[in-house]
């Protein structure tokens, strides 16, 4: 079982809550086009490929999950319009799998990497240091030892509040303050995480998109002092997205997917939009497993993705 446990029912309700703004979005507009309509014609597939996109699933996501939809339609000859909630669920959470976004019980940290070292990355503004505290807290709650690095040296904000969020989560915080070089933060931090036996270590690196080449540098550099300490450190890299951006959660995983190896997502904001659909498209655009989403302001909650609770909690009718 991974260190999570399982997904509880406080878990599931937060969920709800959280995508609450997107599934209403979605039911009002879902509601309004099968009204009159005993089955799923062309008509109703017509407008929920446009209820798919507003809900910034994505054009290429909504197509394919049209397509899956008419191909059922073809195959079972008739589809009862009350019935599209649960098949949409059906075919979106197929669609995830085959995206090879995991369930829960996925995610446990191997044990033959000790420190397992983490990079986070992200443009300024997503909620990437916010991510970093809450997802020490979720490892401090499961038992594992952790040490953050603040190596976002070029915002003193940055720095000021992951040492905050230390504090808050009861876990050590490796800084050298603001305008250090960073590569000496991951140095240090991946140190104390092997001279203290740390469970895992987790590295906030600066978001600035707009000079890709030198943000490339710098994420070499770090990974390269790392390395140091732990030959095949990083053992994950972790892209933090806003999920209320829509669109622009997209474009910045493309450039950040250009600059460096991105092996998993976070998702936050994702009660303050009904945008909720942009969890699927980016999934199934880059193939790249969404392993959190933030779905409040407190401290537990960003929760570990799960496909299912998720696709049920988006198209759930109330």
């Amino acid at each position: 079982m991974g260190i999570f446990g399982f997904f509880s029912k406080e878990k599931k309700e937060n969920l709800d809550q959280g995508l609450q703004k997107t599934n209403e979005s979605i039911f009002s507009k879902l509601s309004k086009a099968v009204v009159g309509k005993s089955q799923v014609d062309e008509e109703v597939l017509d407008q929920l490929e446009e209820i798919l996109i507003t809900s910034d699933v994505g054009v290429d996501t909504t197509i394919k999950v049209i397509k899956r939809i008419e191909e059922r339609v073809a195959r079972d000859k008739y589809l009862n319009s009350g019935e599209l909630d649960v098949i949409l669920r059906e075919e979106i959470a197929a669609l995830l799998e085959e995206n090879n976004s995991q369930d829960l019980l996925d995610f446990d940290i191997p044990t033959d990497k000790k420190p397992y070292v983490i990079m986070v990355v992200g443009v300024n503004g997503v909620g990437k240091t916010t991510t970093i505290g809450k997802l020490a807290n979720l490892f401090k709650n499961a038992g594992k030892s952790v040490v953050l690095g603040a190596a976002d040296t070029f915002r003193a904000a940055a720095v000021d509040q992951l040492i905050l969020w230390g504090d808050r989560v009861g876990v050590p915080v490796v800084s050298h303050g603001m305008n250090t070089d960073p590569a000496s933060v991951a140095f240090d931090t991946v140190k104390q995480g092997v001279d203290t036996g740390a469970d895992i270590v987790i590295i906030d690196t600066a978001g600035r998109l707009h000079t890709k080449v030198n943000l490339m540098n710098e994420l070499s550099k770090i990974k390269r002092v790392m390395q140091k300490f732990i030959p095949d450190a990083p053992h994950e890299i972790l892209l933090v997205l806003d999920g209320s951006t829509g669109q622009n959660a997209f474009i910045q995983a493309k450039e950040f997917t250009k600059v460096t190896e991105i092996s998993a997502l976070a998702i936050t904001k994702l009660d303050g939009t009904a945008k909720g659909g942009v969890v699927i498209g980016i999934s199934d655009q880059f193939k790249i497993p969404v392993k959190y989403i933030g779905v409040g302001e407190k401290m537990t909650d960003l929760q570990i993705f799960n496909r299912k609770e998720f696709v049920d909690s988006l198209f759930k009718k109330k």
